[in-house]
Parts: C-alpha cells; structure tokens; sequence
C-alpha cells in the first residue's frame, strides 16, 4: 500500500471515528447534548481534527440525516415493492414509515430534529430526495386512476407526510404506553381517509 492510500484509510478511520464517537453521544445524552468539544475528547483528539473532516455540528448531523433517510428508504421500499395498486402501497408506506420511527428513535429525531426538512436539507442530501420519489409514486398512481385527477401531488405529499410525522411526534412526546391500540385504529383512519381523499 503506498503513502496516498494509507493516508487516505486513515483519514476514512478518523472520519469513521467521529462519526462512531458522535453517535455513542447521542444515544446517551440526546442529539441536543452533541458538540464538536464532546467528540474529541472521546476519540482522544484535538477540536481542529474533528474540523478537517467536518465543518462543524451540522455537517455531523447532516451526515446521520443521510444515513436514516437511507435505512428509511429501504425500509419503505421493502414494503411496498412487493405489492401491487397504489392504495396497498401506500397504505404499506405508512406503516413502514411508522414502524421506522419507533425502532429507530435516536435517527428518527435527528432527521426531524427541528420539525420537517427544509429545502436546503432536501437540496443537501439526495437520500431526502429519493424518500420524496418513493412517497409520491404511488400519491401520481392514484390520483392517475382516480376521479380527481388535477390533484396536485407534491400537495398531497406534504399532506401525507405531515399528518404521519405529526401523528409520530405526538407519540413519542406521549409518556402513555397504554394507547397502542388508539394509536393502530388513528393511523389505520388516516390512510383511509388519506386515499379516499384522492380517489373521490
């Protein structure tokens, strides 16, 4: 291996570093806690080293947005690749996009840290981008087939996407565990009436 390479595997090491130091934070402080002081004295390093491979919080915590949009996108991907008609797939997509939230707290928070992603972090990260075309293709179907077809899509998205993380964040704010089935027959509401909505 020359120089070059073996530079480069360091600086990925140190990079990777960072980002396992980070993360360990903010499982057990929360993401809020998270700062750039905090990753270099558990990885043993200087503030600046953590400066070469990232501007500054953000950029760590872009770098975790990406990650969870990517598990998130396989996830919805899964569920409802394997079905047929829009309505099951969208209907698929929400529980997916439900059951990702809960399993995955600590991502599902940094995503949505600071409410719904703004245009810069859509523009930023191309795993977003992806999630919004997994979401709206089956929203195009089924408006396509249905007796509403001048519905704006990118309308419903947000509408979609809105009522579900909402619906999610109320949740996880909720001390009361006792509500699960509430909860099922709330999100089973929503989707029907989300697809009865577009169909008309």
């Amino acid at each position: 291996m020359g120089i070059t390479e073996r530079r480069q595997r360091q600086k990925e090491e140190v990079r990777t570093s960072i980002l396992n130091a980070a993360w360990n934070l903010v499982e057990a402080e929360g993401w809020q806690q998270l700062s750039i002081r905090k990753i270099a004295d558990a990885i043993e390093y200087s503030v600046p080293v953590i400066y070469v491979h990232f501007e500054n919080k953000e950029a760590i915590l872009l770098e975790f947005t990406k990650c969870g949009f990517r598990r998130l996108n396989e996830a919805l991907l899964k569920a409802s690749d394997k079905l047929a008609g829009p309505e099951a797939q969208i209907e698929a997509i929400a529980y997916a996009y439900w059951d990702f939230a809960f399993k995955n707290k600590e991502y599902y928070q940094l995503m949505y840290g600071l409410g719904m992603p703004g245009c810069e972090t859509v523009n930023q990260a191309e795993e977003l981008k992806a999630f919004t075309q997994i979401v709206l293709k089956p929203i195009k179907s089924l408006i396509k087939n249905s007796n509403n077809k001048e519905t704006d899509a990118i309308l419903k998205l947000h509408t979609f996407w809105s009522m579900l993380h909402g619906l999610i964040s109320i949740n996880m704010m909720s001390k009361d565990n006792t509500r699960d089935k509430m909860n099922a027959m709330v999100l089973k509401d929503f989707i029907k009436g989300f697809i009865y909505g577009i169909k008309g």
